[in-house]
């Protein structure tokens, strides 16, 4: 009961608490419930989603965000009936409930299939690895091993990535390599993965997208572009499908990130006088994570042997009329360490004390 009430919320609550409870709770849908655990309506992440793309404020009550007309089972349902709903549907929990609507348990993917993993779409999607900075905001750990190469646990965050695009079916990896790209490679030839790697070679910093001008002619369809010190929780399919969608020609995962400044933030009027005062206000932005989709075409679009950043190639797709899009994930989704507090909450999240 205590996993239930876990994805349980009031119908008044924010939409904003929504987004938090269903990254502590680790699941990807919240069931709105009245005060008798009434079923009104579901929420997922992909429905928060929607409402931030389409402009919704993160404070109004999940009432406004929630369908009305959630996937159900009743009591005494037969496990064949729940193992097809979830796999036609490609859902991961369904809500059981009596003859009054009423909640009285849940049934989950990993109740019915062993491995979680089934529900993710084989894309092939050739991936991009951005391994070559320098890692200086971790030094002086980086001084001496590369920062794709850094421990997450018993495996090197370059290897993690890795994995999580191989559950959707990746095979091709790009490695931009520079900074002590030997020991990168080093790494690779010594250990057994079942990858094509392929080593794109900068021999200056060309910054985050201007080694992308090297693959010109060997990538022919829609790729990935990721940083190597992030690791991203989402639906790597649903991000494809967004992409294809919205016909863009990039598109960014863009994390959301809350801020409540601590104190009384003050407001001046034209007089020069004190107009108001808010307090502890709360701000939510969505911050670009370092991950993105890319069509083959824009690779052209790259000089030559320079440095170029990929803000360089999305203004520049933007000055043309050409579409760029978001994808938004939750802020627990995105684990950076890029810095050395991050890289403690990314060892924290992954058990490593």
């Amino acid at each position: 009961m205590d996993k239930l009430n876990k994805i349980l919320i009031s119908p008044k609550q924010s939409i904003r608490h929504a987004l938090k409870q269903i990254d502590s709770a680790g699941e990807k849908i919240l069931f709105v419930v009245d005060s008798d655990n009434t079923l009104l309506g579901a929420v997922t992440d992909g429905d928060i989603r929607r409402w931030i793309l389409k402009g919704g404020k993160l404070g109004k009550p999940i009432s406004s965000a929630m369908r009305t007309k959630p996937i159900t089972l009743s009591e005494g349902y037969a496990k064949s009936e729940a193992r097809d709903l979830m796999v036609r549907k490609s859902i991961e929990c369904i809500p059981i409930i009596n003859s009054d609507s009423k909640i009285v348990s849940a049934i989950w993917w990993v109740d019915l299939f062993q491995e979680r993993t089934k529900l993710n779409k084989k894309l092939n999607l050739p991936v991009v690895l951005m391994a070559g900075g320098e890692g200086t905001r971790l030094s002086p750990l980086t001084k001496v091993l590369p920062k794709p190469l850094m421990l997450i646990g018993d495996k090197p965050i370059i290897e993690r990535i890795m994995e999580k695009f191989s559950d959707y079916g990746s095979k091709d990896f790009y490695l931009s390599v520079n900074y002590k790209s030997s020991i990168i490679k080093a790494y690779f030839h010594d250990v057994n993965l079942p990858y094509n790697i392929h080593y794109i070679e900068e021999h200056k910093p060309l910054g985050t997208a201007g080694s992308l001008h090297l693959l010109k002619g060997s990538i022919k369809k829609t790729f990935c572009v990721s940083n190597c010190d992030i690791l991203i929780e989402a639906d790597l399919a649903d991000i494809l499908e967004y992409h294809k969608k919205s016909k863009s020609k990039i598109t960014l995962v863009g994390s959301m990130k809350h801020y409540t400044i601590p104190y009384g933030v003050c407001g001046v009027g034209p007089n020069g006088m004190l107009s108001k005062i808010d307090e502890k206000p709360e701000y939510d932005f969505l911050v670009n994570t370092g991950m993105y989709i890319l069509e083959p075409e824009v690779i052209k679009l790259i000089p030559k042997d320079k440095p170029y950043h990929m803000t360089d190639l999305i203004n520049k797709l933007m000055a043309n009329g050409e579409t760029v899009g978001i994808y938004p994930i939750s802020e627990k989704s995105w684990l950076d360490m890029g810095q050395f507090e991050e890289l403690k909450d990314m060892l924290k999240r992954y058990g490593v004390q």
